[in-house]
């Protein structure tokens, strides 16, 4: 009877010491596999803000050349009304062109292209200063996870080691523009 009692206790002492060692191995896989998560968090984050720049820079080179464009052709076209009116007296004249640009160019109100352009710089802009922040808030929920104990002593063995928060410089490209309308 003791050789069983003694044979129990050793397959009870075994499967005390598997199940604790495997407690182990899923209790650090599975801090492991919550760190990936929220690294691939601040990855992202950090990309939404590299592509909202990146859209900052096309879309105003883009919309200052459209509004330049359309600004050029309302001066020409109204330099063209005026030179009708100065060089012959007769109204008809001038009225029949007037009436041909208004057919070829209904509205010449470049304001409304000033106005679409500062409404796609504020939203670009607001979008800019949104991801920014969630990206300061991955990297904080990220940093609290990986300094938690007893998650820290496993991710210092493995070598996550804690990020830093951008604030202010978030590397924009240095020819972002800044006198959209200078010649």
């Amino acid at each position: 009877m003791s050789k069983k009692l003694d044979l129990k206790l050793v397959l009870i002492i075994g499967a005390g010491i598997v199940a604790v060692i495997l407690l182990c191995v899923f209790g650090v896989q599975s801090s492991q596999n919550k760190a990936f998560v929220l690294e691939e968090q601040v990855n992202t984050a950090q990309s939404d803000i590299k592509v909202q720049e990146k859209r900052r820079v096309d879309l105003v080179y883009n919309l200052a050349d459209c509004v330049k464009q359309y600004d050029k052709h309302e001066a020409e076209t109204l330099t063209a009304i005026v030179d009708g009116r100065g060089t012959t007296g007769d109204v008809e004249n001038v009225a029949m062109a007037i009436t041909a640009v208004s057919e070829a160019y209904p509205e010449l109100k470049s304001d409304e292209n000033y106005k679409q352009l500062m409404n796609e710089l504020s939203i670009t802009e607001n979008l800019i200063a949104e991801y920014r922040s969630n990206y300061n808030k991955q990297i904080k929920e990220y940093n609290r996870y990986i300094r938690k104990f007893p998650t820290r002593i496993f991710l210092d063995m493995l070598g996550y080691e804690t990020q830093n928060y951008t604030y202010l410089d978030y590397n924009a490209p240095a020819d972002a523009p800044q006198d959209l309308f200078g010649e």
